[in-house]
């Protein structure tokens, strides 16, 4: 109430400054007070030349400029003899000030503000949100902010992929599909979308989903999302080599520090492809492939890591095993893990320098994998 009266009594000063100048009469005729000036000065003069105090040819030129002025003085008067206002102008003039001024910001108000949202005190709307705050309840005003505004096309970008987190994929595929439509298309946008119509299917690349990577690759031929999944779905065909071929095409373009080159590295491993560059991927035995297949993709790296972990330990008693070592050396590569590659390598050189022709083989398998024998 206090903040509503003070914009109150703003405005009445501002009315106040607008209606004042109207409030006065013209100014006050000036010309009558001048004339009765010059009039007492030639009668001065004429009191003066009396007295002796002036002669008469100094009498004679003062009358002759008091009566010039004098006349310049009421000839001016009479043209600026003030023009009384119009009283049913000024009457009208303060109706609208005092009436429409005001109607007409109120109108502005309720047209682009918000009387109806509460009180936001001081101190909440210094606040940033709160990170304890569940994601549930952003969520749920988001989503009344674009019921209201469902052209939003940065909320329904910003909702989509925390409705994919949240396990709402029917919500999220509704939800993409409206940050597309107005905020713009682009391939990151469809790839993601292609993957919320994956999260409705259980996780199968499904002819919707497929339909959406591919428009997401016919915008950027490089989007590491789509490509991936469209070799995943080639995979679900049966169609193996597709697959190893689009994940290789995939990692020989990419940067060796891509965040996603592991997962892609992991996924050669169950249809036995091989990395570019001359490193394979960790062969596994045909019981854990067919294993892998159940698997997710969390678990299949589990698996995977485990194996790995079991090759390191036996070869720490088992040194001899040049074969080991190049594939313990070969699955570090693969899993991105090179400091560890290396580490192995030290190791597999120590344990097999006293056999000249062990460490001979070392060295050929080392130079096949792109390393320095």
């Amino acid at each position: 109430m206090t903040l509503w009266f003070v914009f109150a009594l703003m405005t009445v000063a501002a009315i106040f400054a607008v209606l004042w100048p109207l409030s006065r009469r013209g100014r006050a005729d000036t010309g009558g007070s001048e004339v009765v000036v010059y009039r007492d000065q030639l009668a001065e003069i004429d009191r003066d030349m009396a007295a002796g105090i002036i002669g008469a040819a100094e009498a004679d030129a003062a009358r002759v400029e008091i009566s010039r002025r004098l006349l310049a003085a009421a000839d001016q008067g009479g043209r600026e003899t003030p023009v009384q206002g119009n009283l049913n102008l000024r009457r009208t003039a303060a109706i609208v000030g005092l009436v429409g001024l005001p109607v007409i910001a109120s109108s502005f108000y309720l047209a682009l503000g918000s009387p109806r949202l509460g009180d936001f005190p001081l101190a909440e709307r210094g606040r940033v949100a709160d990170a304890n705050q569940p994601l549930a309840n952003l969520v749920a005003q988001v989503e009344a902010h674009l019921e209201k505004n469902p052209t939003d096309g940065r909320g329904w970008t910003v909702l989509a992929p925390v409705l994919s987190r949240l396990g709402r994929y029917d919500d999220a595929v509704r939800a993409y599909r409206n940050a597309i439509t107005y905020a713009g298309d682009s391939a990151d946008r469809r790839a993601d979308l292609g993957e919320a119509l994956m999260g409705t299917a259980g996780g199968v690349v499904t002819a919707d989903a497929k339909a959406e990577f591919e428009r997401a690759v016919a915008l950027n031929g490089d989007d590491a999302k789509a490509n991936y999944f469209l070799g995943l779905a080639a995979e679900q065909d049966g169609r193996k080599a597709d697959a190893a071929a689009l994940w290789q095409k995939m990692l020989a373009k990419a940067p060796a520090d891509a965040p996603w080159r592991p997962l892609v590295q992991a996924a050669l491993v169950r249809v036995g492809g091989s990395v570019p560059g001359g490193v394979s991927a960790p062969a596994l035995p045909d019981s854990a492939v067919a294993a892998a297949r159940d698997m997710s993709e969390a678990d299949r790296g589990t698996m995977i890591k485990g194996m790995v972990d079991r090759l390191a330990t036996r070869l720490k008693t088992n040194g001899d095993d040049v074969e080991g070592w190049l594939r313990l050396v070969r699955a570090y590569l693969v899993m991105g893990e090179r400091d560890k590659a290396m580490s192995a390598l030290a190791d597999a050189r120590q344990a097999v320098g006293n056999d000249a022709d062990r460490l001979r083989q070392l060295n050929e398998g080392l130079k096949n994998l792109g390393l320095d024998g």
